[in-house]
């Protein structure tokens, strides 16, 4: 079955699941897009990883990824393999001395540790031609189960993190502010904060 390559075109705070976010993938060489709910720590991890910010302490998709790196294991890549009452389906591809591996796991998971490994993101074409498509459908779970938080705010990835100044911070008290968050954790507003010091510094 022929695998179609599919990119993070962006997470954005979920409409219709109070504290859920909603991970768009959209197919590389067309116009079907995924829509899937995923919880806000994971939304929260995949964004990190993509936003390239260094926790304090591993998260636990940093701890996968180390644990695999210890003994030598690689996730190669990760399969939306199937959609199925209003559910996704994922599997890790991963491979230790030419053993191929295949590992059942949350969508929202899986591309958690894909985007860590730096790997791609494929689905097959009865999953787009069932759930893909060039307009909004709606929005998906990828898992029965997606966490809830209401007080995590919006993430939006399209054009990264959005943040609202009225200018009057300086860029050191920026970047202490950045220093603050990540020392608390806080890596939604992290993301805003530094995104703002690379529009003032550019």
């Amino acid at each position: 079955m022929k695998k179609i390559r599919l990119e993070i075109a962006g997470i954005t705070y979920s409409q219709t699941q109070s504290g859920s976010y909603v991970l768009t993938l959209a197919e590389v060489s067309g116009k079907r897009k995924l829509p899937i709910v995923i919880g806000g720590f994971e939304a929260q991890a995949i964004a990190i990883e993509l936003e390239k910010m260094a926790p304090n302490r591993p998260l636990t998709h940093d701890l996968f990824k180390s644990f695999c790196e210890a003994y030598n294991v690689m996730v190669t890549e990760v399969i939306i393999y199937k959609f199925h009452e209003g559910v996704f389906y994922a599997k890790i591809i991963c491979i230790k001395e030419n053993e191929v591996t295949e590992i059942d796991s949350r969508t929202s998971d899986a591309i958690a540790i894909g985007v860590r490994f730096n790997c791609p993101i494929y689905s097959y074409n009865s999953v787009l031609e069932e759930v893909g498509n060039t307009k909004d459908l709606g929005e998906f779970d990828e898992d029965d189960d997606s966490s809830d938080d209401d007080n995590i705010e919006q993430l939006e990835l399209d054009e990264s993190f959005n943040v609202h100044s009225d200018g009057s911070d300086s860029i050191e008290e920026l970047q202490n502010k950045l220093k603050e968050a990540i020392e608390r954790e806080e890596y939604e507003l992290a993301s805003r904060l530094r995104d703002e010091i690379a529009k003032r510094t550019f």
